[in-house]
């Protein structure tokens, strides 16, 4: 059976589509339903703590959604009825619950030290006596963070220096014997044991094999993405590579995956059978560096033509684009970027540099600029200052007039500062 060609225009819109881009925003609140329609739609949302504009999970749905409350999502992920979990799946991540039975593989394999896990069932190993005390500490006690269990001493190695407590704790979050219960203070984890925070209804589903697990996983991914390449369907969940040319192969015979060639890609590709192909994608949006469109840099290079990195671990005199930047989303393209900063203090959205794509148009700075206006409210701030910096500030600064109160210098910290206040400890 010959292969579907599509064109890179038909893949890309099949894409963002699939990301949930090809629908309007919806007119009235986002609702609940809709918050979790979506998160089902993605999969898995990344976490990460580093807050300059707004911690990334927050932003996938207000990129699709538009300005929903971001209290909605505490409620679903750690609200007393949580709908999602925490797991390792694309780095740190929250997952819809039915998922859970499908990663307890990922478990096993950080409880037995195999491959990337073997650090963590060191540990285990050689620390035993202090892991079952941990252990007993939150069985007795009920949920408690990783600061309310320092019973062991810092280090100066290993995993970042964190103490015996949070090494043990955290080794148990990725074997699955503890989860997160919530999130308390400034994103502080706290864990708890499974059969006490998650529903009985999920920790009483049967474990499937290694096999199966994965298989679905795979299936999800590609709902999720439309169509993609073997690559790219590893990376959503990082699959292992070993078992998965057999796991793609099994797909493909059950109808799951449809090969299909892409012009201009140099890998082959699978699509979802039931993708939609729309012909036109009237998106607008911006996204957050750990969004699911564009998480996997090579995937984001081949569909929109851009190579596009996070440059917080750049030196400042190094940077291309700044410090947090966030591509713009305009129809089907991506056609600019900018360099956010939350100016909480101040009550401002600092735009502190922005660039155009080569192919950006006279609308793009107008339609950025809508966004910027959008993203300022929703994260509670008065306004948005454009920082004379980047080939697109002298079009877009008269689309954002500055306040009459606002001095211009702000208050924000350094890069630098944020970067060190917000680092990823075990997120």
């Amino acid at each position: 059976m010959a292969k579907d060609k599509l064109t890179a225009g038909e893949a890309r819109r099949i894409a963002l589509a699939a990301q949930g881009f090809g629908t309007p925003r919806p007119d009235g609140p986002v609702s609940k339903r809709q918050l979790l329609k979506l998160v089902d739609r993605l999969g898995v949302v990344q976490i990460d703590s580093v807050n300059v504009v707004s911690r990334t999970h927050y932003l996938p749905a207000f990129s699709r959604l538009g300005a929903y409350p971001r209290a909605l999502l505490d409620d679903v992920a750690w609200g007393r009825k949580p709908a999602l979990f925490e797991y390792w799946a694309h780095e740190a991540s929250l997952l819809p619950l039915g998922l859970q039975p499908l990663f307890r593989w990922r478990m096993q394999d950080a409880h037995d030290g195999v491959g990337i896990w073997k650090g963590v069932a060191r540990f285990r190993r050689e620390r035993a006596d202090f892991v079952e005390r941990v252990l007993g500490e939150i069985a007795t006690r009920g949920p408690m963070s990783a600061s309310e269990l320092e019973m062991g001493h810092k280090g100066n190695g290993g995993w970042w220096g964190w103490s015996d407590a949070k090494r043990a704790v955290e080794g148990l979050f990725w074997t699955g014997e503890l989860t997160t219960a919530t999130r308390r203070g400034t994103f502080e984890r706290v864990y708890g044991l499974p059969e006490k925070v998650l529903p009985k209804a999920i920790t009483a589903l049967p474990t499937p094999p290694r096999e199966e697990a994965q298989r679905e996983l795979y299936r999800i991914a590609i709902r999720a993405m439309g169509m993609a390449t073997a690559k790219d369907l590893r990376d959503y969940f990082r699959m292992p590579v070993e078992g998965a040319k057999t796991r793609l192969a099994e797909l493909v015979e059950d109808g799951s995956l449809l090969p299909v060639t892409v012009q201009g890609w140099r890998e082959a590709a699978y699509l979802d059978p039931a993708a939609r192909r729309p012909r036109r994608i009237d998106a607008g949006a911006l996204l957050s560096p750990f969004d699911n469109l564009i998480w996997f840099r090579e995937r984001t290079e081949r569909m929109f033509g851009i190579r596009y990195r996070i440059e917080i671990y750049t030196p400042a005199a190094k940077r291309t684009h700044g410090y947090y930047v966030l591509p713009f989303l305009e129809g089907d393209a991506l056609t600019a970027r900018v360099d956010l900063k939350a100016d909480r203090k101040a009550g401002t959205l600092l735009v502190q540099a922005s660039h155009a794509e080569p192919w950006a148009s006279a609308e793009t700075p107008v339609k950025l600029a809508a966004e910027l206006k959008l993203m300022a409210g929703w994260l509670g701030l008065a306004g948005v200052r454009v920082e004379n910096r980047g080939d697109l500030a002298a079009a877009l600064a008269p689309l954002l007039p500055r306040r009459e109160d606002d001095g211009g210098g702000g208050s924000a910290r350094s890069d630098e500062t944020e970067e060190a206040q917000d680092r990823r400890t075990g997120v």
